[in-house]
């Protein structure tokens, strides 16, 4: 098991943009669900590059220290709770049609937001998706 820092660094090294923090890639998982739940209006290929910091956080948990993974999981258990009520389980149907899938444990590949508002959510309609309208919500 590694540190924080080799962890970002290994990573890094995977193919990683830069090496990523368990902080960094938290918060931007948080503000994800955040926005998922305001209603996501970007852009399709925006939003499957923004749940990579999911795929970060999955990959970090395999190699970090017990402490640091026990520190930061209720965090990440609460937001996961938040995503999973703010999308739908589609078994990544919709997203399929736009981005090819990952293995079945990244479930959060396999939901859409609930609320489908702005290009993101034109897209997912087109792909089949149905959602709830900003209006509706």
């Amino acid at each position: 098991m590694a540190t924080e820092t080799e962890v970002g660094e290994l990573l890094h090294q995977r193919g990683w943009r830069t090496a990523f923090t368990v902080a960094g890639m938290v918060n931007a998982w948080a503000a994800l669900v955040g926005a998922i739940e305001r209603g996501y209006g970007d852009y399709i290929h925006e939003y499957t590059n923004d749940l990579y910091c999911r795929n970060w956080l999955h990959e970090a948990w395999l190699l970090l220290d017990d402490h640091i993974v026990q520190l930061w999981t209720p965090q990440i258990k609460a937001l996961d709770d938040r995503y999973k009520a703010a999308t739908i389980d589609d078994d990544g149907i919709a997203l399929d049609q736009f981005h090819r899938l990952p293995g079945p444990d990244l479930w959060w590949w396999r939901r859409y937001p609930r609320l489908l508002t702005g290009d993101l959510g034109h897209s997912l309609r087109s792909a089949g998706a149905i959602g709830t309208a900003p209006d509706a919500a």
